[in-house]
């Protein structure tokens, strides 16, 4: 005797880190203040790229709020009808959730899309520069009709009123919409119009993305990191520099986006919170110092320090006697102080600046006693790939909380650390070095101290072209994008939509650069080398071809899996095999009897055929039966297929029957 039962259903291969959120319902009714400026009805038509438009919403009795959700008043922008969600109590979390909603999509036709670039805020109303805000932009669609964030700020925070947010019972909502031409994300190829591919973003990695896309397009970085030894024996996901190299060699030669799971693996992150424990800077200390640690005793020593080390000198020097202490350290990166500086020089400066040891403050000097002296750094030497760290992210010991500093701050192409006669410069630096240096990569946030994006604005060969990588998503951008709508501050923008009050307003860019790579000039041809399959090991490459052609089969195979079907067959042997045993309840182990892949408009008696080359059974001989599915959901035999139904496709024969097929010689 023999079964056949139904296929498996295939599960998906990449697994999201982040937990599912809750599905938005319809619209509720709520009884709350909306204050916007009044709009006529406006047909959802698109429209040429429009400015942004503001919302405000004041919400009363916001305590005193008992669903679950609420939706704003319906406001127009870019010929589009939108409104703010809430969920005053958070969606599942200990969190104000908040959304932007399309706000007439169950009527929208089939296929409908559109693309909006926005920001959220709570206004702070005792001190407005507190104000939390958040921006993003996403491609509405159907399926994802509203789009915003499920941790937007905690509860314990939005409902104190010591804070600000609540006054009066009051909180005031803010939105700033912008609608562009809609993007086909779908059918937009990064590789084919760019000639990169971007980085899947794991649930909250984008900002790992946009490190881990700036160190690959340091091709003298990436080299080394080929040359690193590793072995066929290895696993990627227990070997930091095989994970490293695999995900290079991928972005190097793949023609879709490429996972990070590997590599997260390799550092130990394996969950959700693991990614919230680090900022970038952290990670790239970690990855370079768990780098330079494998790299000992290979022939590629030594080069994360020949990249990215410097050195200064902390010194201190007495102004009335003849003493002074210095001390000589190295570093990776730089931090420098957003806050009260134009731009990049004047961070330096400030970094550079003396302090004096004076008054109460003396400096205790050997055999000198308290002396007043003057304190500062200087540097010895500047690194061949420079990475500034800005310090967007501050403690406001005022508000006992971090801060996001959204000041404007200009950094320019070229910097010229030799600068008023190399003021930056200790007297025992190498005068004969040029420090002048190229903007390579600026890697940007978008969003408030609480959450939101990151991405990164490359130019890999230094050319004029940049290139943004957001995620999977990799796109070319002019200089103006990349370096001046990155400074920050404010930007005065008219209310010229119909219907709209048409006084200008100012808002804060809550995107702005968090660090930049430059490259010294002098070093540009060494650091952007070729690097071409020469330099990846044989086993790596041989290991990842296979892996992708084993990729190619199965994407071939699930293209296909429409038109096949699995079936399950058993013989005597089989249930012969169940006797006496208790480990499985039902006839047949369903595990372990043989399958067959079959075309589902295959004719049956062409399957008789199969069955009877694999069995050696001849075709006379077979007879298939119908089993019954029962209620403890096992088989039993209940009748034999008649000829009519054999006569039919396998398609055919098992839409016939909601059960289980069996046969018997």
């Amino acid at each position: 005797m023999t079964m056949m039962t139904p296929p498996p259903i295939d599960q998906e291969d990449e697994e999201m880190l982040v937990p599912h959120s809750d599905l938005v319902e319809g619209p509720q009714p709520m009884e709350v203040v909306a204050q916007v400026e009044p709009a006529s009805t406006v047909e959802n038509q698109p429209v040429e790229d429009p400015p942004l438009m503001k919302f405000t919403w004041t919400i009363e009795n916001f305590s005193r709020l008992n669903t679950k959700k609420h939706y704003s008043d319906v406001f127009v922008v870019g010929g589009y009808k939108w409104r703010v969600l809430i969920f005053p109590k958070g969606n599942n979390v200990d969190h104000l959730s908040m959304y932007l909603d399309v706000a007439d999509s169950s009527t929208l036709p089939y296929g409908w899309s559109r693309y909006a670039q926005f920001s959220l805020a709570v206004v702070n109303q005792v001190h407005n520069k507190y104000s939390i805000r958040k921006d993003t932009q996403h491609q509405f669609n159907a399926r994802e009709s509203d789009w915003g964030f499920t941790s937007f700020m905690p509860l314990s925070d939005l409902y104190d009123p010591s804070r600000g947010y609540l006054v009066n019972d009051t909180v005031i909502v803010e939105a700033e919409v912008a609608v562009r031409k809609v993007l086909d994300y779908w059918s937009y190829d990064s590789k084919k119009e760019t000639g990169y591919v971007g980085l899947k973003n794991q649930g909250a990695t984008c900002y790992m993305n946009s490190l881990l896309q700036t160190l690959y397009h340091i091709p003298y970085f990436r080299k080394a990191v080929y040359h690193m030894p590793t072995t066929e024996n290895d696993i990627p996901t227990g070997s930091i520099p095989l994970a490293l190299q695999s995900l290079f060699y991928k972005l190097q030669y793949n023609d879709t986006s490429v996972a990070t799971k590997e590599l997260t693996k390799s550092f130990g992150w394996d969950t959700y919170d693991s990614f919230m424990q680090h900022d970038v800077q952290e990670l790239n200390r970690v990855l370079c110092e768990k780098l330079e640690d494998k790299m000992k005793g290979t022939v590629v020593e030594g080069t994360i320090q020949q990249l990215f080390e410097g050195h200064h000198m902390n010194y201190i020097e007495c102004i009335n006697v003849e003493y002074k202490s210095t001390r000589k350290e190295s570093f990776y990166d730089l931090q420098l102080d957003v806050k009260g500086c134009r731009d990049v020089y004047a961070s330096f400066d400030k970094y550079v600046e003396v302090e004096r040891l004076e008054g109460d403050n003396k400096y205790h000097a050997e055999e000198h006693g308290l002396q007043d002296a003057k304190k500062g750094v200087l540097f010895i030497d500047f690194p061949p790939v420079l990475q500034l760290q800005l310090k967007r992210f501050e403690y406001d010991f005022m508000r006992d909380t971090m801060v996001k500093i959204n000041d404007r701050y200009e950094f320019p192409l070229q910097l010229d650390l030799d600068r008023e006669d190399g003021k930056y410069l200790s007297p025992d630096a190498d005068r004969s070095v040029r420090n002048l240096y190229t903007l390579h990569s600026v890697l940007v946030h978008s969003g408030g101290v609480h959450g939101g994006h990151y991405y990164a604005f490359i130019r890999p060969t230094l050319s004029d072209q940049w290139f943004k990588f957001d995620d999977e998503r990799v796109t070319k951008e002019d200089m103006k994008r990349a370096l001046e709508e990155q400074y920050g501050g404010e930007e005065e923008l008219p209310q010229t939509n119909p219907g709209f009050n048409n006084t200008p307003f100012k808002f804060t860019k809550y995107s702005n650069a968090y660090m930049l790579v430059y490259i010294r000039e002098s070093d540009k041809d060494k650091i952007i080398c070729n690097v071409d399959e020469k330099d990846i090991a044989e086993h790596l490459r041989m290991r990842l071809k296979k892996e992708q052609e084993e990729k190619e089969d199965k994407r071939r195979y699930k293209a296909q899996a429409h038109l096949y079907t699995m079936i399950k067959v058993a013989r005597d042997e089989d249930l012969k095999l169940q006797i006496g045993r208790d480990i499985y309840f039902d006839l047949v182990d369903h595990d372990k009897v043989r399958s067959f892949r079959i075309q589902k408009q295959t004719p049956f008696n062409i399957f008789k055929e199969e069955v009877a080359k694999e069995f050696g059974i001849p075709v006379q001989f077979q007879r298939f039966w119908i089993w019954a599915k029962r209620q403890n959901h096992t088989y039993r035999p209940n009748r034999p297929l008649t000829s009519l139904e054999e006569a039919q496709s396998v398609t055919a024969t098992f839409h016939t029957f909601w059960f289980a097929l069996g046969y018997q010689f």
